[in-house]
């Protein structure tokens, strides 16, 4: 049965997985959409800033990635995307983090250079920056204290960082602490979340140097959790490799939904145009008993994006579809 708040949804398409029903939101005003976007939750309003998209070719045919720092804003799930303002510079693959105090914006970076800036969206007021420059990593919150784990220090690195920082947000002066870092390899695009008082950390790639310089990527399905009073732990591996889930990961009922990621299967799939996109299934993490399962399918192939409550639901804004392909399609279910 349709809940009262999706019924208010235009043109929604509907499919029910588990106990989740997926249908769109307005999607972000931009015919291209963007990927490794910013988003969250600001005075209430659902925040979509920056990211990335190719204008003129796809990357296999020598095409240009542009960032950008336009931050989009809905203010009701049945309103209209209008444009808040700009970030401080064009700024894609940092970690986004919703608080109830507003939303946080932590690192990232472009063409150029990666980042240590973090900052609240709302006012822009400046918080400690990063004890590094760091692009795609992951990160979540977990009692007032961020969490930020591995990443890459420059858009050319051919080896992740074996990082692990944190900064609570309402101790005074507080400032980035680094912490011992995951036991597992050190990796881009894992996904993070909070549960059960604990940080839980899955899969990622690893990345080295291949013949011709470029970094080649493994991919890992390994899981961890961490809690500030014992350390480090090792879960029960993850049944697939899920590369670039949305991030933070959605926690219901004591399950960490990882959605989608990709599992690296067709990495080299070939006509690259023609690239079937990325997994569709919803793996569960049970934090009581640690066990996985499968909770179904959703509609949407979306990697390097966010999954972001809002007003009751758990929103997916925007990603890539496929290699090279963004969308600006905007998922949500009820939760």
């Amino acid at each position: 049965m349709c809940r009262t708040l999706l019924c208010l949804i235009v043109h929604a398409s509907v499919l029910v997985s588990a106990d989740l029903e997926w249908s769109q939101l307005p999607p972000i005003p931009d015919p291209r959409g963007f990927a490794g976007s910013f988003a969250g939750v600001s005075n209430g309003a659902l925040i979509v800033a920056g990211g990335t998209h190719f204008i003129d070719r796809m990357p296999w045919e020598g095409g240009t990635k542009l960032w950008y720092d336009t931050i989009h804003v809905l203010d009701k799930p049945d309103g209209r995307w209008r444009v808040l303002g700009r970030l401080p510079k064009p700024n894609g693959y940092g970690v986004s983090i919703t608080t109830p105090e507003g939303l946080v914006i932590v690192g990232g970076g472009n063409a150029t250079q990666h980042l240590r800036d973090v900052f609240w969206l709302d006012n822009n007021v400046a918080l400690p920056p990063l004890p590094k420059p760091c692009a795609f990593m992951s990160g979540c919150v977990l009692d007032d204290v961020i969490y930020i784990a591995g990443g890459i220090e420059t858009p050319n690195a051919t080896s992740a960082m074996n990082t692990f920082w944190s900064l609570h947000l309402k101790k005074l002066g507080a400032q980035w602490q680094e912490l011992p870092p995951c036991p597992g390899k050190p990796r881009i695009l894992s996904c993070m979340a909070a549960a059960n008082g604990a940080v839980h950390l899955f899969s990622g790639a690893a990345l080295s140097a291949g013949p011709d310089g470029k970094p080649v990527r493994e991919w890992l399905n390994d899981a961890w959790s961490y809690k500030p009073a014992s350390g480090w732990q090792k879960l029960p591996e993850m049944p697939r490799v899920a590369v670039a889930a949305p991030n933070p990961a959605p926690v219901i009922d004591g399950k960490i939904l990882i959605i989608g990621g990709d599992d690296g299967a067709n990495a080299n799939f070939e006509p690259k145009s023609k690239h079937p996109g990325f997994p569709r299934s919803i793996l569960a993490f049970e934090t009581q008993t640690q066990t996985w399962s499968e909770a179904g399918e959703v509609p949407f192939s979306l990697v390097t994006t966010n999954a972001v409550p809002w007003n009751g639901l758990i929103i997916i804004p925007g990603g890539e579809s496929r290699p090279g392909v963004r969308s600006p399609q905007v998922w949500n279910a009820a939760r």
